[in-house]
């Protein structure tokens, strides 16, 4: 996994203070996007143990309560093992901290082959990162439903989920920050 960034103390990407990792590489190319120069699979740095052991010290500082990944895709299909694989150490290490995905699926495209044996690596990956961070910010940005008034997201396609309810439900649950 290649990433363009991190940001240590960030109150944009989420609520709360949080750290944002920003992962190199996209498929989609949405027109207008304000993180064109990371769709490059190749652009940035690459993500090395030692790299992730400062990220992770960083993580646990007190003060910061949420871990964002955005992109570029952090689930398109050369990122996400790695950044499942990245949740998963911060579920085990700090619990209580909340963890945010931003992605161009939407959440139909990340569990349409849920629970069946034609789901590559890549897609059951997708699916349990998903599973394990708390909110999704689904769906490719469309300049045509830019709106710069709305939180956390750039169009009105895009949605903000609460993952945990939207599983234990099975269906999709907007979370509180829809309404800002």
């Amino acid at each position: 996994m290649r990433y363009a960034d991190y940001y240590d103390c960030d109150i944009c990407n989420g609520n709360e203070v949080g750290m944002s990792l920003f992962v190199s590489g996209c498929p989609f190319h949405c027109r207008g996007c304000f993180n064109s120069e990371i769709w490059d699979y190749e652009s940035g740095k690459r993500w090395t143990e030692e790299v992730e052991k400062r990220f992770l010290e960083l993580v646990g500082r007190k003060y910061i309560k949420r871990i964002t990944f955005v992109g570029g895709d952090p689930l398109c299909d050369n990122n996400a093992l790695d950044v499942y694989a990245l949740i998963k150490k911060i579920r085990e290490i700090y619990p209580d901290k909340k963890i945010w995905i931003y992605t161009g699926y939407t959440w139909e495209e990340i569990f349409i082959n849920q629970n069946t044996d034609d789901a590559s690596l890549a897609e059951i990956c997708r699916q349990k990162a998903v599973a394990n961070c708390d909110i999704l910010i689904d769906g490719r940005f469309e300049i045509d439903k830019k709106d710069l008034s709305l939180a956390f997201r750039g169009s009105t396609n895009q949605r903000i989920i609460d993952v945990k309810e939207s599983m234990k439900t099975n269906q999709i649950v907007l979370a509180e920050y829809n309404n800002y």
